[in-house]
C-alpha cells in the first residue's frame, strides 16, 4: 500500500508522537529531507504543542508553515483508526510500546496502512505478531517494528554482510556493537519496562513460536553466544540479549539469500576486561531492581520522559557495528557506523524507513516484516546516501 500502487490517501507519511524528544528530531529530519511533493503531517495528543513544533520547523523551512496537524491519542482507538486511514505510512515514536502501541498497530493492520516504530521491546513485537499479523496480511499492511538503532544497523548490517558471501551455502555472522552514546528518559523507561516483564516476554515468545510457520528445507537461528575475546575487533565480546538478533533471524527466515543454514550471534564489544565485568554487574543489578515495582518507579523518575542528551552531547556520540561473516570458504568483515545512535541517527533511520515504504518500489510483502525483508536494498541505499556508512573492512 504505497503511493505508487495503493488507493489515494491525503498523506504519504504521518509522524505520530511528533512533539516527544525523538519525535521532534524525526520531524526536523523530515523537514530538511522529505522530497518535494511528499505529503507528510505531524500527529500527537496536543494540537497546541504540534503548532509550536510546526512554528519551529517553519523558521528553518518556510514550506513547513502549512504542515497539517492531526490530533490523536494512543488510548483512543477511534482517533487512531481515523489517523491510520488518512495515511500510506504512520511512523510512531510513542513508547513504551507495550503500554501505548497496540491500538495504533491494530488501526494500521485494519486499514491496510504501513506502520513503523522505534521499539526494542521483544514482548511487544511478539504480541503484535500474534494479534495483528494475520489481519495485516489480509489488508496488505506492512508492520515494520524496530526502525531505529534497534534494529536497523544490525538487521541491514547482517543483510549487507550476507551479500558479500557465497549463495546457497551455510552462513554464520557475528555482530559486535560499540557506542559511547547517552540515553533519553523515554529509552530508559522502555528498557526498565522490558526488564520488569520477563515472564510476560517469555510467554509471548513461546506463543509466537507455536504460531509461526516452520521453515522447510532451511534453518535460521540466533543462539546466545558466550563471552569471549574477539581477535577480529580486539575487544571483549559480551552477549547482548536484545531484540536485534531476533530481527536478524526473522530476516533470514524471510529471505532465501541467507542460505540453507544461517546463524547469527550478537555481542557488545568492550575494550577492557574490568569495564566488561563492571558493565555486566551493573546490568544485572539494574535488571534485578526492575523486578520490584517501587524500585522500577524510582529509577524511571531519575530520567524524565521527553528529555534526552543535548545537541553538543549527541554531536560527540558515535556507534560502530563490526560483522564477521563466514561461508563457502570465504570470510568477510564488514562495518556499519554513524553518529549519535539513539537519537540523531535513529530519527534518520525512522524517517527514511517511512519514506521508503511510502515512495519506493519495494518487494511485495505484508504482515509483520523486518526492515531487510520489507525494504532491503532501497533502505540500504537511502541510509548510505544519508550518511550512514556500510563498508567491507576485510576479506579472506
Amino acid at each position: 500500500m504505497n503511493r505508487q500502487n495503493g488507493a489515494e490517501r491525503p498523506y504519504d507519511v504521518v509522524l505520530f508522537g511528533a512533539t516527544g524528544f525523538v519525535g521532534t528530531l524525526t520531524a526536523e529530519y523530515l523537514a530538511a529531507h522529505a522530497p518535494e511533493g511528499c505529503r507528510w503531517a505531524l500527529a500527537g495528543r496536543s494540537r497546541g504543542k504540534l503548532a509550536e513544533l510546526r512554528d519551529r520547523l517553519s523558521a528553518e523551512n518556510p514550506h513547513c508553515a502549512e504542515l497539517p496537524l492531526l490530533t490523536a491519542d494512543a488510548d483512543d482507538a477511534g482517533s487512531l483508526r481515523e489517523l491510520a486511514g488518512s495515511a500510506h505510512v504512520v511512523a510512531s515514536t510513542v513508547g513504551p510500546y507495550v503500554w501505548y502501541g497496540e491500538k495504533l498497530v491494530a488501526a494500521c493492520a485494519e486499514t491496510g496502512t504501513d506502520y513503523t516504530d522505534l521499539t526494542g521491546e521483544a514482548e511487544f513485537v511478539d504480541r503484535m505478531y500474534l494479534e495483528h499479523d494475520g489481519r495485516a496480511r489480509e489488508t496488505g499492511s506492512r508492520l515494520v517494528h524496530a526502525c531505529g538503532f534497534d534494529s536497523v544497523p544490525h538487521d541491514l548490517g547482517a543483510y549487507f554482510t550476507v551479500q558479500q558471501l557465497p549463495e546457497g551455502v551455510p552462513l554464520t555472522v557475528d555482530g559486535y556493537v560499540r557506542t559511547n552514546a547517552a540515553f533519553s528518559g523515554g529509552t530508559f523507561a522502555s528498557a526498565l519496562t522490558a526488564m520488569g516483564r520477563g515472564p510476560q516476554m517469555a510467554r509471548a515468545a513461546r506463543e509466537r513460536r507455536l504460531h509461526e510457520p516452520r521453515l522447510v528445507g532451511r534453518r535460521a537461528r540466533a543462539p546466545q553466544g558466550s563471552p569471549h575475546f574477539s581477535p577480529e575487533t580486539g575487544t571483549w565480546a559480551l552477549p547482548l540479549p536484545t531484540l536485534d538478533p531476533r530481527v536478524v533471524e526473522r530476516s533470514a527466515r524471510g529471505l532465501k539469500r541467507y542460505g540453507p543454514d544461517f546463524r547469527y550471534r550478537h555481542f557488545a564489544s568492550v575494550k577492557h576486561l574490568p569495564m566488561a565485568l563492571g558493565g555486566t554487574a551493573a546490568m544485572g543489578l539494574l535488571a534485578g531492581a526492575a523486578q520490584i515495582p517501587a524500585a522500577r518507579q524510582w529509577l524511571s523518575s531519575r530520567v524524565e520522559p521527553g528529555t534526552g542528551p543535548g545537541e553538543a552531547r549527541r554531536g560527540r556520540s558515535w556507534f560502530t557495528v563490526r560483522f564477521v561473516g563466514e561461508g563457502g570458504g570465504r570470510r568477510v568483515c564488514t562495518e556499519v557506523s554513524g553518529g549519535d545512535p539513539g537519537y540523531d541517527e535513529t530519527a534518520k533511520m525512522l524517517a527514511e524507513a517511512a519514506l521508503a515504504l511510502a515512495l519506493d518500489d519495494l518487494p511485495a510483502t505484508s504482515g509483520q516484516v523486518t526492515t531487510a525483508v520489507a525494504m532491503g536494498d532501497a533502505l540500504l541505499g537511502r541510509l548510505t546516501a544519508a550518511g550512514l556508512r556500510f563498508r567491507v573492512a576485510a576479506v579472506r
